[in-house]
């Protein structure tokens, strides 16, 4: 290779987490087992690629219960739902399969304990992303949403010492510390997690694209507009000083953000197909002739098993199923590979 070749870091961990693994198998094994159509609450991930692939082979994908047949099957995307959306499906007659990701349900979880506690929940998140709006859905009586580090610092509360706070999975983890100081600061009775809401995932892709913004003055995301972990990485990646962009195919990479000779990174959210990643880094080199360096920070292992009624009903019509996720196990064997490159 000649040494002035530019090189692409490319970052890992990206692309899919384990919840986005998860839910886009439950709704494959759906069809599989039950055959389309299979109508899917919500974009089942924020990615178009992802909803049109699925769209293909059979899933209908609407925000409106009505428009699902009385007895059909609706699954719940990844970001989760409110105990009415819940309560609708079931006076519809629907057979509902849940693709939540785990670690949404353990917010709602938290959020129902300190509601039954007497808590004033604050929520930090975005007020209208959907995973929000369905953890808020869980005590509405009782949330209060909190966007900013100023709006923390408005906030008015009925008793000091019975406030608890929790977050919404997908968040930059630098702004939502600066919130939850700010919250700390005003309440220091403040009730915390047990753990950390911000998924491993968002923490560890933001980790990534730290590293990609300290080697190169230009950095890619490759996700969805829609993709809230894929905007924070473009933000996290600013706050550090790079030019990063959002682009959702090769057909969005513009060859003037590239700087002849200089190193370009590449990263993805975590509803993003590999493919696509690829596809993309394809279309750079075309442009920049760039050499591709991956680099892995660290390595997820994470898997969430599919649910139990599904893996059931797979079995039953002899369909062979393994005990953890496949996509996860794909995804890990790849990424432990590439780590050796």
């Amino acid at each position: 290779m000649p040494e002035s070749q530019p090189t692409l870091h490319l970052a890992a961990p990206r692309g899919f987490c384990a919840g986005v693994d998860r839910a886009i198998d439950v709704v494959e094994m759906a069809l599989q087992v039950y055959g389309p159509p299979i109508y899917v609450r919500h974009e089942i991930v924020h990615n178009r690629h992802v909803v049109e692939d699925l769209r293909r082979k059979g899933a209908v994908f609407t925000d409106d219960l009505a428009e699902v047949p009385p007895g059909a099957i609706v699954i719940f995307s990844a970001h989760g739902v409110s105990p009415a959306v819940r309560g609708e499906a079931a006076e519809r007659r629907l057979r509902a399969l849940d693709a939540t990701c785990p670690l949404v349900t353990k917010v709602h979880l938290e959020a129902l304990r300190c509601a039954k506690e007497g808590y004033s929940i604050v929520l930090v998140g975005h007020r209208h992303h959907v995973e929000v709006q369905g953890t808020l859905g869980e005590a509405p009586e009782a949330i209060v949403v909190v966007e900013s580090v100023a709006g923390a610092e408005a906030l008015e509360v009925q008793d000091a010492a019975k406030v608890a706070y929790i977050t919404q999975t997908t968040l930059s983890v630098d702004d939502c510390r600066a919130i939850v100081d700010t919250l700390k600061r005003r309440f220091p009775a403040m009730r915390e997690p047990a753990k950390d809401d911000i998924c491993y995932a968002t923490q560890n892709r933001q980790n990534a694209v730290k590293e990609l913004a300290r080697r190169c003055r230009v950095v890619l995301v490759v996700g969805a507009p829609a993709s809230s972990n894929a905007n924070r990485l473009v933000e996290v990646a600013q706050n550090l000083g790079a030019r990063a962009y959002l682009i959702e195919s090769p057909a969005d990479v513009r060859a003037e953000w590239l700087e002849p000779g200089a190193p370009v990174g590449v990263t993805a959210g975590a509803s993003t197909p590999e493919d696509v990643v690829q596809a993309c880094v394809a279309r750079l080199q075309e442009l920049g002739g760039y050499r591709v360096e991956p680099f892995l920070l660290v390595e997820e292992r994470v898997m969430f098993p599919l649910p139990g009624e599904l893996l059931a009903a797979a079995r039953a019509k002899g369909i062979e199923v393994g005990a953890g996720n496949e996509r996860a196990a794909q995804r890990a064997a790849a990424e432990s590979r590439g780590r050796h490159h």
